[in-house]
């Protein structure tokens, strides 16, 4: 075993400045190679990592040009004096249906919806691959997306927007209540900032609802009648849709146009509306429940046909005249207006119910059950004097003949034994 001082002595100079250790004048030199080693890997990391993000970036350019180039393709006018629309919630029942019919016509038309899941989201993809077979392209994206408006506008001189996109329902704001104020309020206003700053300004006609009505007794509705007493949060954000686009229109010149809608139903429709739900309830067997006002009185709805609503659609752009402002500063005052679109011919649920057991062949199992206080109100009657005045709208299909054509469209999208969740 070594002594003490021999194994100081490995530790200590033999000359100042030098030790025994001669393995310690490689270390240097060792230190000196992996430097050199591990610089070359940065190198080549680095060389690596920008050579992808040149990839990254010119895979990213090149899908930019394509969105572009769908989205002017999809703008072009193919006849003459045509429109180039921007219809937002063009995925949905109403946009859908008034996409196609502008497309067909040889309008330019791109959609623009969220696809969210209030209802299935795969019957939107559905409509949307519908739009696409036909020309038209959606671009995903929220109308709250200001920077997306932007992009758009700068794209397409738009020279209409049919504005469709909206958190529906009168019982979910119970549960969602937010979801109201994002998608008809502050959805609204951002689309009105992109179009009040486009230059050329658009004009702007809108799916208000017959909703505003509310708690009013008279009837028919009429548009001159008071709106003030709203029985839902979604006739009350609607009523305030109605408040900003006159703001918008007195202050920045936007023609604008708003459309209160009277229970739309038709091929393609909402799961969530009641001919709907009663449909899918009444072929699985299951119960539907039919609600009644007060003193047990049956609930009546002008039902009116997607085919009609769709013509006071086009309507109303057709009759749109242009605004008068020009990057966000008006020149003269501007058109606005306010429509009834409905079948002026209210239909009671029951007798709704007995159409549908007629066409589908099957008896339903009825819960009758009183009217909660959930927003919905007894009755809808639409006076259609003024629309029929300003551009002839006038309403041809029937209840009995409209849920004749939808019972052929749901047998033929779902099936008979439609078991999965819409």
């Amino acid at each position: 075993m070594p002594s003490k001082s021999s194994i100081e002595e490995l530790f200590l100079p033999s000359t100042p400045g030098k030790f025994k250790d001669k393995s310690h004048h490689r270390q240097p030199h060792r230190s000196t190679s992996t430097l050199f080693l591990w610089a070359l890997f940065l190198v080549a990391l680095t060389a690596a990592y920008l050579s992808f993000q040149s990839f990254v970036d010119s895979g990213s350019k090149y899908f930019r040009i394509h969105w572009d180039n769908h989205v002017r393709s999809s703008a072009q006018i193919r006849r003459s004096n045509g429109f180039s629309v921007l219809v937002t919630g063009a995925a949905g029942f109403v946009g859908s249906h008034v996409s196609l019919a502008l497309k067909k016509r040889g309008d330019g038309v791109v959609g623009l919806d969220n696809f969210n899941n209030y209802y299935d989201p795969a019957l939107k993809k559905s409509r949307r691959d519908l739009l696409t077979a036909h020309g038209v392209f959606i671009v995903e994206g929220d109308v709250n997306d200001a920077k997306l408006l932007a992009k758009l506008f700068d794209l397409v001189q738009f020279s209409h927007v049919m504005h469709l996109a909206a958190q529906a329902g009168v019982r979910y704001a119970m549960e969602n209540p937010h979801s109201y104020i994002h998608s008809n309020i502050a959805g609204l206003v951002t689309l009105l900032e992109a179009s009040k700053s486009a230059n050329p300004q658009p004009s702007v006609v809108w799916a208000s609802s017959s909703s505003v009505y509310g708690l009013n007794e008279k009837s028919p509705f009429s548009e001159s009648d008071r709106t003030d007493k709203p029985a839902s949060l979604y006739a009350a954000t609607k009523k305030a849709g109605e408040e900003i686009t006159h703001t918008y229109n007195h202050i920045y010149g936007l023609s604008i146009t708003g459309l209160r809608f009277f229970t739309v139903y038709g091929p393609w429709g909402r799961p969530d509306m009641a001919y709907f739900s009663f449909t899918r309830n009444i072929l699985q067997g299951k119960p539907i429940t039919v609600y009644r006002g007060k003193n047990h009185a049956d609930l009546a709805r002008d039902f009116t046909y997607i085919d009609d609503i769709v013509k006071g659609c086009i309507g109303s752009l057709d009759t749109a005249k242009k605004s008068t402002g020009s990057g966000g500063k008006k020149r003269g005052p501007a058109q606005f207006r306010i429509f009834n679109l409905g079948n002026t011919s209210p239909v009671t649920v029951p007798m709704m119910v007995g159409i549908l057991e007629k066409q589908l062949k099957v008896k339903a199992k009825k819960n009758l059950v009183d009217m909660p206080g959930n927003g919905d109100v007894p009755f809808t009657h639409a006076n259609i004097s003024y629309a029929r005045s300003e551009f002839g709208y006038n309403p041809t299909t029937d209840l009995q003949t409209g849920l004749k054509k939808f019972v052929k469209w749901y047998l033929s999208y779902y099936g008979y034994n439609h078991a999965k969740s819409v």
